[in-house]
């Protein structure tokens, strides 16, 4: 992970989202016309390609759902806020296109060598054009979510990468039909599960990530260190002895043990830790929360320092 941003979550919410429902809007407009393409075209790799978009167009939707849902205040049943949503849609959606996806390739496999009309030549525009297409939105995606820290939102963005080298392998499928003769029908079927095996490879990643941020990861070094560089700058905090800080959504939160002199009051480390907690809150506006743990350090260390 990068170094947190200095928008607010509310804006980078705000960014998340807008690049769900661009992504909703163009992957269903491409779905459909690539559905009515290989329909009408005699293509099944199109067609594939298709439920691939239409899945797309499934994930953005809970995407959606899960930026919104995150945003809801802390309650009684869960005082830590419901950041959590973002990541449990995108492991119950990528399940759901896997199962889609399995079901297109048996398809596939049943029918490699049964006789079958050649797919249209205006087919192979209708792929080409949505190279271009995926292949722009992954690079528009992969900036926002690098801006926001968003896993749901980069896995879109790697999604529409898979997209663009699956409409690839339709294009070179249909090319290969058309020049090829009827001799080369398979092709098409052949392109088709290199469509298959592209979403099964890219949603699995998507299930792994979104499982491994629910097991509370510890965030990146390069992240942690520069929460501890900055604890360490306020007066009072003698070491930070502790840190630990865990993704949640497109926020983080801290648990921080810094060591205090052991000779201070209760209310003079309680002050210091306000401080700490304070200070990373504001110089990083992605950590939802802090929780400031006290340590006495030892009194001849202090009087070394």
């Amino acid at each position: 992970m990068n170094p947190l941003p200095n928008s607010s979550p509310a804006h980078l919410y705000r960014s998340a989202s807008r690049a769900a429902w661009f992504g909703l809007i163009v992957n269903m407009s491409l779905g459909i016309i690539k559905l009515i393409g290989g329909l009408i075209g005699n293509s099944f790799a199109l067609i594939s390609d298709a439920v691939n978009s239409l899945g797309d167009s499934l994930t953005s939707i809970v995407v959606i759902y899960g930026l919104w849902y995150a945003q809801r205040p802390a309650d009684e049943e869960h005082p830590y806020g419901h950041t959590r949503a973002e990541a449990v849609a995108a492991s119950n959606v990528s399940m759901l296109i896997m199962i889609s996806a399995l079901f297109v390739g048996w398809e596939a496999i049943t029918r490699i060598g049964a006789e079958h009309p050649v797919p249209a030549i205006w087919t192979m525009w209708i792929a080409a054009a949505n190279i271009v297409i995926k292949e722009s939105l992954f690079w528009y995606k992969l900036a926002i979510s690098r801006r926001t820290q968003s896993l749901s939102i980069a896995a879109a963005a790697w999604d529409h990468r898979s997209d663009a080298l699956c409409s690839l392998a339709v294009l070179i499928g249909l090319a290969v039909v058309r020049w090829g003769g009827p001799t080369c029908m398979w092709a098409d079927e052949a392109a088709a599960l290199v469509v298959v095996v592209a979403i099964l490879w890219n949603t699995g990643q998507i299930f792994l990530q979104s499982t491994s941020e629910l097991l509370d990861p510890q965030a990146s070094e390069e992240l942690v260190q520069q929460i501890r560089a900055a604890a360490e700058e306020v007066p009072g905090v003698c070491a930070v002895e502790k840190l630990w800080v865990r993704k949640t959504g497109i926020e983080f939160l801290a648990d921080i043990h810094i060591e205090v002199d052991a000779r201070l009051t209760v209310e003079a480390g309680h002050r210091i830790g306000h401080r700490v907690k304070d200070k990373l809150i504001s110089q990083f506006a992605q950590l939802r929360d802090v929780l400031v743990h006290l340590e006495p350090y030892p009194h001849e260390h202090a009087d070394a320092d």
